[in-house]
């Protein structure tokens, strides 16, 4: 049974950007909006790693490796949560993922983010 789906990744120059998409299609309004939301993304050959969360009354944390470029927003009326991902760099190419932060999910298929040098 999917319960997430990510979406919005491709192939983007370095400095570009990128905007991923995920939502929870099966999950009614008043179970998606209190959640603490999050994207995570994983590297070949590398952990998955948290990099962005968002808490129902949407304060935001990030990890330092792309603060400042990356924002993560909510809309619960839609039941989906967005990365938007500016000045992207090599290093950010991974497979990107979004779960609940707390109580993790079945994780989805992901986006893949590749950044050309």
């Amino acid at each position: 049974q999917v319960q997430l789906v990510e979406s919005g990744g491709g192939l983007v120059q370095s400095g570009g950007s990128l905007r991923l998409t995920c939502k929870a299609p099966r999950m009614i309004f008043s179970v998606f909006s209190p959640k603490t939301m999050a994207w995570y993304r994983q590297a070949p050959g590398k952990e998955r790693e948290l990099i962005a969360s968002i808490t129902a009354d949407r304060t935001t944390h990030y990890a330092e490796s792309v603060k400042g470029r990356f924002t993560i927003s909510r809309d619960n009326s839609n039941k989906k949560v967005y990365l938007q991902m500016n000045s992207l760099k090599p290093e950010d190419t991974a497979t990107y993922y979004c779960n609940d932060m707390n109580n993790p999910l079945t994780w989805g298929q992901g986006t893949h983010v590749t950044v050309s040098s």
